[in-house]
């Protein structure tokens, strides 16, 4: 049925906005004001110059902002003290992308983080060498919800992107994934997408544990990697 897949990173690969959140509520209690889970779920999804107006404007202005961020990216390691990662990889992940692998399914990751952050995450959890392309937010001109970075993933793995499907968690991401022509498959993660966006889905997942069990149906007939 399908000939590729290409992964979302931030809150489907990896269990990062959880901590995220952390940091930007911790960052704001240092400005002497309680930033609310509700408040933070606006930007989750969101391009970054985005979602750097709406923070800055719920923590006060663009000196409140830096100050927040500069806190946000101490308190942010991609090694815990205990020398845990602070952002582990989802539930399924890595058996589902194991599974992908043994059919020979060709995979590949569409995110906003940079170039660089993908490279960082996915290789400290070793499971960088399941895909074979990447795009980058700092690839594109323009961030999900337009379709430019998934059109660059599928060009670099060399699939129509008709073939391929995608796996998100976020509204914005589906949305790309669509207008790229791609089918998507969402495993929703701090912020579930609204109905509209549920009902254009190929299918809906609690997590990528689920997933393994449609790999020979959703990727049949390909070649086993030795």
């Amino acid at each position: 049925m399908f000939a590729a897949a290409i992964f979302d990173m931030d809150g489907l690969l990896i269990d990062s906005e959880r901590p995220i959140m952390a940091a930007w509520i911790e960052a704001a209690r240092t400005l002497d004001i309680e930033l609310s889970h509700s408040q933070y779920l606006q930007v989750v999804g969101l391009a970054t110059a985005e979602s750097e107006l709406i923070l800055g404007t719920l923590l006060g202005g663009p000196d409140a902002y830096r100050h927040a961020i500069a806190h946000v990216r101490k308190l942010l390691q991609l090694q815990r003290a205990d020398g845990l990662p602070m952002f582990p990889i989802k539930p399924g992940a890595a058996e589902f992308l194991g599974a992908l692998r043994q059919r020979g399914t060709r995979c590949a990751v569409a995110s906003s983080s940079t170039s660089g952050q993908i490279q960082a995450c996915l290789g400290s959890l070793d499971v960088l060498h399941h895909f074979d392309a990447f795009a980058g937010g700092d690839e594109v001109a323009r961030a999900k919800p337009d379709p430019a970075l998934y059109l660059l993933a599928a060009q670099r793995l060399g699939v129509d992107p008709a073939e391929c499907v995608a796996f998100e968690d976020s509204e914005n991401g589906a949305k790309a994934a669509l207008a790229a022509g791609l089918r998507v498959v969402i495993v929703p993660d701090l912020k579930h997408p609204p109905t509209s966006i549920v009902e254009r889905a190929f299918h809906v997942l609690d997590s990528l544990h689920e997933a393994v069990a449609h790999v020979p149906r959703w990727f049949p007939g390909q070649v086993m990697r030795t």
